[in-house]
């Protein structure tokens, strides 16, 4: 080896790119940086770890009842609507369950055309929807032709009914004995009604509605099914469905699970006799035709109760039909109860007023002789009778059985206008009966102090005070019934859906007049109906042989609208009566609308006398013994 020569050590230059001088400052941090990363990088594997076996292990039921949940829908049971039958338990209005069937078409094709599904039933869609088809055909009948059903259960559409109203046999013959699980089914309700149109002014009209998609059902649209329907109705049931994802209208058939069982409603039983119904409708339908009345109404209660045994109108509906109201405006008379809604002038049945107040005040006496002038002078009018004459003396009970306007004024002014407003005020007149119906009027009788000169001439004899024909046969129950008015009533008793029995409760009775006065008028009235020579009623035609018959004939003007004045064309025709009046058991009140000439339009007696003995025979009505004849004019 060469040395070099003696002298200092040469310096040693650093190799380039190597570096050899310590740390630069801070790298310890960028260690602990990279540490704490990794930590947390594994802290956060862990805890997904944790919750994934939370998930998939101890939390699995309870998340996929929380899932199955999130498609579950709570629909209404609705709960089968309550019958309303007659007295007698006979059904008037009901309710037979149906079903209305429907099908999921789109996700039919998607289920059936699946790999898995043809392979284990050896089906496809199409093959499957021909089954379908062919078997709902054979147990529906030809009502639903086959490829109509098939045409729909192949439509693209997601939700289709197939048919409508089915019976639940034929349902569940479709669903479970066929085992087309494919098809849904709905309940349905169909109201039906056996006696059709007679009552159908009373019951009125319910339908299946399908308004608002939660809460269809029966609905009451008229009548009592409507004021009633809260009672009819029952209580709806709950049950759980699954829908169809984001409609949760569509139910997925065969995924119906109950929660609330439905509770029924309760059923009505009516005062109505529908054989007495159905008589008194045909009968004064056939009259009002026959005489060319506008219109007519009728009613029969029973003489004690004031039960009403029937409540007609000439026209009505046929509630079975499923387009009446599309056939009736709303405003069509056949779809209300003229006879507890429409208020009319009574003319001279309303004379039962004056006499009753007259003997009750003891003014006058059957046989009481009144001179009675052709005409009588009241404030600035002159008042005449329906039939020309000269001063003629008649007894109290000739004016009532004649229906002479100047007799009745004369006893009415005698009676005094405070006592006869309170009478009429105890007939019920100005006051709604309360009778149970819809739509009733309480008729019109003016206030005390709005009284002119002249209202004293009209009041008395039916004109210038409106009320209905139900009004007007309760003034005559009163005197039926010694004296005490009951208000009328249709409903008889509630039917729980358990069974159980409520009667309704009777209303209360208004004395009207004594015991003695109702009787002594009622006999006076015996002769409005009397046929004897030179003492001849104004209704004998309503005479019924073997009974001893009470009545009072009216004929009232109707107001003129072209002149704001009576008319003297246009009346209203009315008659009410007791059958029988030695011991009344029913009394009828009858009203026509402007009947014009022919024999029928002058007197409603004929068909008081019809109805009167269709109810002697119905009932087994005891004959009377003939009563006296009466004396009406005197000399």
């Amino acid at each position: 080896m060469m040395q070099r020569a003696n002298g200092p050590a040469p310096r040693r230059r650093p190799v380039r790119g190597v570096r050899t001088a310590r740390p630069p400052a801070g790298s310890g941090h960028h260690r602990r940086r990279l540490v704490v990363g990794r930590t947390l990088l594994v802290v956060a594997l862990l805890l997904a770890g944790v919750k994934l076996v939370q998930v998939q292990g101890l939390e699995a039921d309870a998340l996929s009842q929380k899932s199955q949940q999130q498609r579950l829908t709570t629909k209404k049971i609705p709960a089968r609507r309550g019958a309303i039958t007659d007295r007698e338990g006979r059904q008037l209005a009901l309710s037979e369950e149906r079903r209305a069937l429907y099908v999921l078409p789109k996700q039919l094709r998607e289920e059936w055309d699946k790999p898995e599904t043809i392979e284990r039933t050896k089906l496809n869609a199409d093959r499957r929807t021909e089954q379908i088809a062919k078997g709902m055909h054979e147990v529906l009948g030809d009502e639903f032709p086959e490829q109509e059903l098939l045409a729909k259960l192949r439509s693209d559409r997601s939700f289709l009914y197939l048919a409508d109203s089915v019976r639940p046999e034929q349902a569940r013959q479709i669903r479970e004995g066929l085992k087309f699980r494919e098809i849904g089914e709905e309940y349905r309700e169909v109201r039906q009604y056996p006696g059709a149109e007679p009552a159908s002014n009373i019951i009125g009209l319910a339908n299946w509605r399908m308004d608002n998609p939660n809460d269809q059902k029966v609905r009451g649209l008229l009548g009592l099914e409507n004021l009633q329907d809260p009672l009819l109705a029952g209580r709806d049931g709950r049950r759980v469905v699954e829908t169809a994802l984001n409609n949760d209208d569509m139910v997925i058939p065969g995924t119906e699970r109950q929660l609330e069982p439905a509770t029924p409603g309760s059923t009505l039983e009516l005062t109505i006799d529908s054989d007495v119904q159905y008589q008194v409708q045909r009968m004064l339908a056939d009259y009002v035709r026959k005489s060319g009345a506008k219109n007519g109404s009728a009613v029969v209660l029973d003489a004690h109760t004031g039960e009403v045994y029937a409540l007609a109108n000439d026209k009505t509906f046929d509630p079975n039909d499923p387009d009446i109201l599309k056939k009736l405006s709303n405003d069509d008379p056949r779809l209300g109860n003229p006879a507890v809604s429409s208020p009319f002038e009574p003319g001279s049945v309303n004379k039962v007023v004056t006499a009753a107040a007259g003997v009750e005040y003891g003014l006058v006496r059957p046989d009481t002789v009144l001179d009675v002038p052709g005409a009588i002078q009241v404030a600035d009018r002159q008042i005449r009778d329906a039939w020309a004459h000269g001063p003629m003396r008649m007894t109290f009970t000739g004016v009532l059985a004649k229906s002479s306007n100047v007799g009745t004024i004369k006893v009415a002014q005698q009676v005094g206008e405070e006592r006869f407003a309170e009478m009429l005020r105890r007939f019920g007149l100005g006051q709604a009966t309360g009778v149970g119906l819809p739509g009733e009027s309480a008729g019109v009788v003016p206030a005390r102090q709005q009284w002119s000169g002249s209202t004293f001439g009209n009041l008395p004899i039916g004109q210038g005070l409106s009320m209905t024909v139900l009004q007007m046969a309760g003034m005559y129950q009163a005197i039926a019934n010694d004296g005490v008015r009951v208000p009328p009533r249709i409903i008889r008793a509630e039917i729980g859906p358990d069974g159980q029995r409520k009667e309704t409760k009777r209303p209360d009775g208004v004395k009207v007049v004594s015991p003695e006065t109702a009787r002594t008028v009622r006999d006076m009235l015996r002769a409005v109906v009397q046929d004897a020579p030179g003492q001849r009623g104004t209704g004998p035609q309503a005479a019924l042989e073997g009974y001893q018959i009470s009545g009072k004939t009216g004929t009232a003007q109707q107001v003129d609208k072209t002149c704001a004045c009576y008319s003297t064309s246009q009346h209203w025709i009315t008659f009410a009566g007791i059958l029988p009046a030695n011991a009344p058991r029913f009394v009828v009140g009858l009203m026509l609308d402007a009947p014009t000439g022919t024999p029928y339009s002058e007197s409603a007696a004929p068909l008081f006398h019809d109805i009167a003995s269709y109810l002697a025979q119905r009932f087994q009505i005891p004959t009377s013994e003939p009563g006296p004849v009466q004396q009406l004019v005197v000399g």
